[in-house]
């Protein structure tokens, strides 16, 4: 029998969760990544609570009173909102960042606590970090053995911050979603890219190639036409277990074509059209080649092709934008030494 309830969580203390740390999963599949909040954001929270003003509930998935195969990581608690705050939470305790430079203390004036580590409080101001760890914080327990209805909640408590469309996909049921998660966690994108990956940025670009390798050709890949592709498959497909072994396999043999943190992968809007030429071309020095073009493109700006390429490359998701700047580097790809790109070469895509 299905069951979600929810209800308050016993008083706790941030000293509670601070000791319980080991039984939290942090990083339960819809969540966002970790980092994402900066040192300053961590520092107002913490100036937030030693001041004593009101923060945002928490809500966990509590495991300790029902067995349920949701509980992927064998702990009795698993956070559905409240991720960055827990971990501003404990990084503070365990003296990994400093509290602002402009931070005032409003209990007395005095007392300045400005750049101070948790550490230097306990030892000058033992009463301030007694109180520090002391402070409640307001929990709501989630007991439910529906995985769509954590993320259905994950999705509507955040409806009002700024979520990325690959965090929202992330929070969708379905075999597509879960084929994302698997290609994302892949040594290419685990070691190779350079772009930012903190806002599952890793997990938008892996949705993009499996689409495209699905559809078997570019489509448009704009937020609308991945959430569609997450959503119809979980309610229409079962099988894309295929699509995601081709994906992975190119994957793998462009993890012996780049370099890790390659310069070359610091843009994620290129990454699907590299894999499109790595697929299709398994014996050509892609890196040398796309090195080689990256240094023809900065020294022809001006050529109808070169400019037809970077016009392109401002709408990385659209199908033309595709369409021209595979044309543009399949062309250089096959170019003679010394010869250069016909003008013509983007004249007929429509």
């Amino acid at each position: 029998m299905s069951m979600f309830v929810v209800r308050p969580f016993q008083a706790t203390t941030l000293a509670y969760w601070y000791g319980e740390r080991d039984q939290l999963d942090l990083s339960p599949p819809y969540q966002r990544s970790s980092g994402v909040w900066s040192n300053t954001d961590k520092a107002f929270l913490i100036d937030s609570i030693i001041n004593g003003y009101d923060i945002p509930k928490f809500y966990i998935a509590d495991f300790s009173y029902v067995s349920s195969a949701l509980n992927l990581k064998g702990r009795p608690y698993a956070v559905i909102d409240g991720r960055q705050r827990f971990e501003a939470i404990f990084d503070f305790l365990d003296n990994r960042f400093r509290l602002n430079n402009d931070m005032v203390y409003l209990g007395e004036e005095r007392i300045s606590l400005a750049g101070l580590l948790f550490n230097e409080i306990k030892e000058q101001f033992p009463k301030i970090a007694q109180r520090i760890e002391n402070f409640n914080i307001n929990v709501m327990s989630v007991l439910t053995d529906q995985e769509e209805k954590i993320n259905d909640l994950f999705v509507r408590l955040n409806k009002s911050k700024p979520l990325t469309g690959a965090e929202v996909r992330s929070a969708m049921v379905g075999e597509v979603t879960r084929l994302i998660r698997q290609i994302a966690k892949s040594d290419f994108f685990k070691k190779y890219v350079s772009f930012n990956t903190k806002r599952k940025q890793d997990e938008n670009v892996a949705a993009k190639i499996l689409l495209i390798e699905h559809r078997s050709g570019f489509v448009d890949t704009k937020k609308v036409n991945l959430d569609r592709f997450a959503m119809e498959a979980a309610l229409t497909e079962t099988e894309f277990n295929n699509s995601a072994e081709r994906v992975l396999e190119v994957l793998d043999a462009m993890c012996e074509i780049f370099e890790p943190g390659d310069s070359l992968l610091r843009s994620s809007g290129i990454v699907p059209l590299y894999y499109w030429l790595a697929k299709h071309y398994p014996n050509v020095d892609l890196r040398w080649e796309m090195q080689a073009f990256e240094e023809y493109r900065k020294d022809n700006p001006s050529t109808a092709p070169i400019a037809a390429y970077n016009k392109a490359s401002r709408s990385t998701n659209d199908l033309l934008s595709y369409k021209v700047r595979y044309a543009v580097l399949e062309a250089f790809l096959k170019l003679e030494p010394g010869n250069s790109l016909p003008n013509n070469l983007v004249a007929n895509l429509s």
